[in-house]
């Protein structure tokens, strides 16, 4: 058969097999990640199918393998840096593996169920949910169907799902332990989403050590994770008789927003005037025009396990669901007041350690 011939049909694998002399198998397994396969072998079918213009039809694979191989990615709808870092590292880590990555934009107030049809409907082989909280009805449907989940920076009581979380409670402690030993003597939250767990564990374990330590009407605003919310929070905060002189905010997302709104419209200093702590230790947040004191989450180890967790359910390994907790530090830079005694020098940066809040490691 002529080149001609050929270029009025798609070229198939069988084509690219007789050209390369090998059998049609072999032709699958070079386009087939993690395959087993002779270099000379691998060459002999690449030269033919650049030379063919060749093609694998992913469509057809999906059809015999019953894999579209491709990952459904689930994360909110908004602009912090975090969901886009965590993308960006997943389309990474899956490209490697030969998967291709779905993403389904949510609205966080309202969970997963409204993306539940469209996530069904494309047929991904497994789901990741950055951030976002999952109901009943779709880790039951879920599970019936047999489509893996991992949720990652969200924690459930779900038997069905894997989870991978920062140090929520301890980072939360550690970040009250460091403003106390500061010698502050207002302070204030300003939570993430109600419903969110992640919000929820960092609140009780900022709340709970300032309790231990004998302070009481710690003030409380939400900020709903968002640049917007923070802004509002923190100018119901700073508008009060009694300021606090330090906030704690549920992420860096409206940490960043309520450094901005305080030296700008308050003309705070900040670091000096106010204490203001985040969560994540995303990039920006060492910026020097920020400079952010925040409890790290390290994406790249979050994303690794959450990876492995997917890949190892999609290759049969029946692992009962785990609950992983990646281990932080927190971050000290001039967003907050420094103690007189914890501050380490290392490593390019500085962290804060308290014997007192060396928790879990791991």
């Amino acid at each position: 058969m002529s080149d001609t011939q050929l270029k009025r049909r798609d070229v198939t694998a069988h084509d690219v097999a007789k050209i390369a002399g090998v059998s049609q198998s072999a032709v699958s397994r070079v386009f087939t990640p993690g395959a087993s396969v002779s270099p000379g072998t691998r060459e002999r079918v690449l030269k033919a199918a650049n030379q063919l213009g060749y093609r694998p039809n992913l469509v057809a694979r999906s059809l015999i393998t019953r894999r579209s191989h491709l990952i459904g990615v689930a994360v909110p709808a908004n602009g912090n840096p975090f969901y886009l870092a965590a993308l960006n590292a997943l389309a990474t880590a899956f490209s490697r593996v030969g998967y291709g990555m779905l993403m389904f934009p949510s609205d966080p107030l309202l969970g997963t169920d409204p993306i539940l049809e469209d996530v069904l409907r494309y047929r991904v082989d497994a789901l990741v949910l950055i951030s976002i909280q999952l109901s009943s009805r779709f880790a039951d449907e879920c599970m019936q169907i047999g489509l893996p989940v991992v949720m990652v920076n969200r924690r459930t009581d779900s038997e069905a799902v894997s989870t991978v979380t920062g140090q929520n409670v301890y980072g939360a402690r550690t970040i009250a332990a460091f403003l106390h030993a500061g010698e502050h003597h207002r302070y204030a939250y300003v939570a993430g989403l109600p419903g969110s767990s992640t919000s929820r564990d960092r609140e009780e374990g900022f709340v709970e050590y300032l309790e231990e330590q004998g302070v009481r009407n710690i003030t409380r605003r939400v900020g709903q994770y968002t640049a917007a919310g923070a802004e509002e929070a923190v100018i119901s905060l700073l508008s009060l008789k009694k300021p606090p002189d330090a906030i704690f905010c549920a992420n860096d997302h409206m940490a960043l927003a309520a450094i901005s709104i305080a030296s700008k419209r308050y003309g705070y200093e900040i670091g000096t005037d106010l204490s203001i702590v985040g969560f994540d230790n995303i990039e920006m947040a060492s910026w020097p025009i920020f400079s952010l004191t925040s409890f790290s989450q390290p994406l790249d180890a979050m994303l690794k396990r959450a990876v492995s967790k997917v890949l190892a359910q999609l290759n049969g390994m029946h692992e009962a669901p785990s609950h992983d907790e990646v281990v932080g530090e927190l971050i000290v830079r001039n967003s907050a007041r420094r103690p007189k005694t914890g501050v380490i020098d290392g490593n390019g940066y500085s962290y804060w350690h308290s014997v007192a809040e060396s928790g879990p490691q791991g």
